[in-house]
Formats: structure tokens, sequence, C-alpha cells
């Protein structure tokens, strides 16, 4: 018999899973090319009940895939899920200008909106989802 803890344990475990599983963002995005060419797949997972991005990869302005030291770096943190496919109050770091930008975040469909401003000079980008 599963002693009282434990089972209240994984009752609170599986009634916190859904939210973030069914979360659309969860996954791959390619993002746009940065001033060289080159682009990346961003993973998106959850952290805590936030979401956050790591660079899986990365690729030359050809598509051929290069060693990077980013890979494998979080690149989006903090990324609080506001419903409706919205995201907001998070940071992203843009490797092509080495800079930190507070973050948000907008799907529709197969597209994601990624927004960045640091003193008030602001970028954005659309990445594709790629699986």
């Amino acid at each position: 018999m599963i002693p009282r803890l434990a089972q209240i344990a994984c009752i609170l475990t599986l009634a916190a899973t859904p939210a973030l599983a069914a979360d659309p963002v969860l996954g791959t995005w390619q993002t746009q090319p940065g001033d060289e060419g080159h682009f990346g797949f961003v993973t998106m997972a959850p952290c805590g009940s936030k979401i956050c991005g790591t660079l899986s990869r990365a690729f030359d302005a050809t598509g051929k895939p290069i060693p990077s030291d980013t890979v494998g770096r979080q690149i989006v943190w903090d990324m609080q899920p506001e419903g409706a496919g919205k995201y907001a109050s998070g940071r992203i770091w843009a490797p092509d200008r080495d800079k930190t930008y507070t973050s948000k975040m907008e799907i529709a469909g197969d597209r994601l909106k990624v927004y960045g401003c640091v003193f008030g000079i602001c970028r954005s980008q659309t990445w594709s989802r790629v699986r």
C-alpha cells in the first residue's frame, strides 16, 4: 500500500503536468537568420512554472550544421504563460549581438513572434516550428 504522503505527491504532480504539457509553445523552433545568415533551433521546455528555451542546433547560411559554443545554452528564460498563446516577463539572449533583452512571445499556429527590448531599443523575429 502506498503511504498517504506519496499518494498526495503523485496527485499534485499529475495535476500540475497537463497545464505545461499542453502548452503550444513547447517543442523546437527555427530562428530567423542573424546578421551573418546563421540560424538555430531553439527547444522550448518547462522550467518550473515558466518556459525556457535552449539553443539545440546551429546552422550556417546554407543550412549546414555547424559547431557553436552557444549550442546547449539557455537563450530564453522566465517566460510566463499568460494564456491565448501569449508569454511575457521573460528574457532572451541574442547570440548574434551578445545582448540580453526583456522579452515577450506570441504564438500563432506554427509561427512564434519573439520580441526583445533593451534601453528602449527593440527588435523582433518570427520563428517557425520545427517539430
